[in-house]
């Protein structure tokens, strides 16, 4: 499945449609290369937004709208042989979501461009600054993915600005972290995409919130941890919570919802955190201790 959306917000978009340029989409235009060593620019260049995103990204668009997507900028490069080259520049509105959509789906092999990428035989994409970047071929070889990495450079040495990581992740603890798991996100429907928690917003979730879910060792058990804009806010996604999926855990917080899977939640001040599949309640207790110390040095809570 990550694989898939992978490929989905990337790869194997479809392309039509679109209008030249305007606004904002004309900076990105520019962080494109118009020719790199015989491969040329094939067209007009692209270029989509929040209302007209589905137009370009048949079905997969919403992905981008769960961010503070602004605009996409697409262009193609044609080789001598007549292969494609296409080349993607999306504005996400900041470099926490460009961290966050790239975050969304990713299986490794970072080959080390902006504040961090993702290779594989056709595909790169990397996040810089406020920006998310893909180019890829449909045709395979070598020299083909030498020339993607080198436009991917070029385009990465453009562009500036910080990448700056979103600082709610700075409450993971590090001690058996599965570091690729780790999502950054804002609404309801990322979470319940990568883990299903109810068809109703539970947990208050909106653009006014911040949130992270990584799994851990042993047993790729799940850590969620959202930051709210105040107190209240916390305490009643709680009681919302530990109400309507853990009933079972009363005052306490935690409860044993299967065999071998203990789920605990409880406030940190304007902190939710829970772990989710965790093996045993004493597992639960540490991950969750870990994730308070981190809060409380952060000086925040």
């Amino acid at each position: 499945m990550r694989y898939f959306l992978t490929v989905l917000i990337g790869s194997l978009f479809l392309y039509c449609g679109g209008s030249e340029p305007i606004g904002g989409a004309m900076e990105l235009a520019k962080l494109i290369p118009d020719e790199y060593k015989g491969w040329k620019t094939s067209g007009e260049i692209k270029s989509y937004n929040r209302q007209t995103i589905f137009d370009y990204i048949d079905g997969a668009g919403e992905v981008y709208l769960l961010y503070d997507f602004k605009d996409v900028a697409v262009k193609k490069l044609v080789g001598a042989d007549s292969t494609e080259i296409t080349v993607e520049i999306f504005d996400m509105g900041g470099s926490e979501d460009a961290f966050g959509i790239f975050s969304h789906s990713r299986e490794g092999n970072d080959i080390g461009m902006g504040g961090g990428s993702e290779f594989r035989d056709g595909f790169l994409c990397f996040w810089k600054s406020r920006h998310f970047v893909c180019v890829y071929s449909d045709r395979l070889s070598e020299d083909i993915n030498n020339v993607i990495i080198a436009i991917g450079k070029e385009i990465e040495g453009k562009i500036t600005g910080d990448s700056k990581m979103p600082d709610i992740l700075n409450v993971l603890p590090e001690k058996d972290l599965i570091e690729l798991s780790v999502i950054y996100f804002h609404k309801q429907t990322s979470l319940n995409y990568h883990y299903f928690i109810s068809e109703e917003n539970i947990l208050n979730l909106g653009d006014n919130t911040e949130a992270v879910i990584a799994n851990y060792r042993p047993n790729r058990m799940v850590l969620l941890c959202v930051e709210y804009p105040d107190n209240e806010t916390a305490g009643e996604s709680l009681d919302g919570f530990t109400s309507k999926y853990i009933p079972e855990a009363k005052d306490s917080g935690i409860a044993e919802i299967e065999e071998g899977r203990w789920v605990k939640a409880v406030n940190m001040g304007r902190y939710f955190i829970a772990t989710l599949d965790s093996p045993d309640e004493k597992t639960a207790n540490s991950l969750i201790d870990n994730v308070k110390d981190k809060i409380s040095r952060m000086g925040n809570g």
